[in-house]
């Protein structure tokens, strides 16, 4: 018996054959039903489990976990999905697509983008957790659109579901604008987004668990939980500050983010 034969006897069925239902909606390229009917719509440690399986597997493949994300922070956003508490996901290298003129539709399957503050990392958050060690930990921001993607058919998820699938990430977008929190304060932050010049999204920096400071906090807590702290040189996408909205090849997305600038992504022409 191999090693990955004996994991995967070792493992409940259910949290394989989520994984291989989600695996196999990015290899196709096609959404998938939810997984909620393996997972069921409580368990989030089992979602979590999935997840890693997910993160495991792109590391096998050479895959650099470059930071996390943090989903269903806004109430907005929450109304949109229809869950009610946070969760997180992890970026790999390959999702960063701050460097490039245009974003290829062809590695999407039903984006839609949110405007975001993103945290860069300069001391590891694996000890003390208060807001104003996080707070100390970090070494910039950045304005930053995330590019959330689900491979869940129609959107049609559960808290779940999206945790399962490593929570709805996709690609993102960082600013060129570092900012240090000496000059800038999460919570006071305004927001507005636009998609091909109209505006689609408002939001506030209290409108993001009521500040992304405390956002991060969750996280470091709730990372560190799972056994994977947040470290240094991490970046930490803080969570959506206003309502996602849906993208479509050849769109312009522009957010201003104030105190961090604005930040953009375009979209090729194509079909998704």
């Amino acid at each position: 018996m191999t090693a990955t034969e004996k994991l995967q006897n070792d493992t409940p069925r259910v949290i394989v054959s989520a994984a291989e239902r989600l695996a196999a909606a990015r290899r196709t390229a096609t959404p998938c039903p939810p997984v909620r009917d393996l997972l069921g719509t409580e368990d989030v440690a089992a979602a979590y489990e999935v997840q890693q399986r997910f993160v495991d597997d792109c590391e096998r493949d050479g895959a650099r976990i470059v930071g996390r994300k943090i989903g269903l922070t806004s109430p907005a956003v929450q109304r949109q999905l229809g869950v009610d508490q946070p969760d997180f996901g992890v970026l790999f290298a390959d999702m960063d697509v701050s460097g490039l003129s245009e974003v290829p539709v062809g590695v999407l399957l039903q984006p839609k983008v949110e405007a975001e503050v993103a945290f860069a990392l300069s001391a590891d958050l694996d000890g003390p957790t208060d807001l104003e060690t996080v707070r100390a930990a970090v070494g910039h921001a950045v304005a930053a659109i995330e590019i959330v993607d689900s491979r869940v058919a129609a959107w049609d998820i559960t808290i779940t579901d999206t945790v399962a699938d490593n929570a709805s990430s996709g690609l993102f977008v960082l600013g060129d604008n570092p900012v240090s929190l000496a000059d800038f304060e999460p919570i006071s932050t305004s927001m507005t987004m636009s998609v091909d010049g109209e505006v689609v999204s408002e939001g506030t920096g209290a409108d993001c668990l009521g500040d992304p400071l405390i956002a991060l906090q969750w996280l470091a807590r709730t990372a560190a939980d799972y056994g994977s702290p947040l470290r240094a040189g991490q970046v930490v996408l803080s969570g959506a500050l206003g309502p996602m909205a849906p993208v479509q090849p050849g769109s312009v997305v522009r957010a201003e983010i104030s105190g961090l600038g604005i930040v953009e992504v375009s979209f090729a022409r194509g079909d998704l």
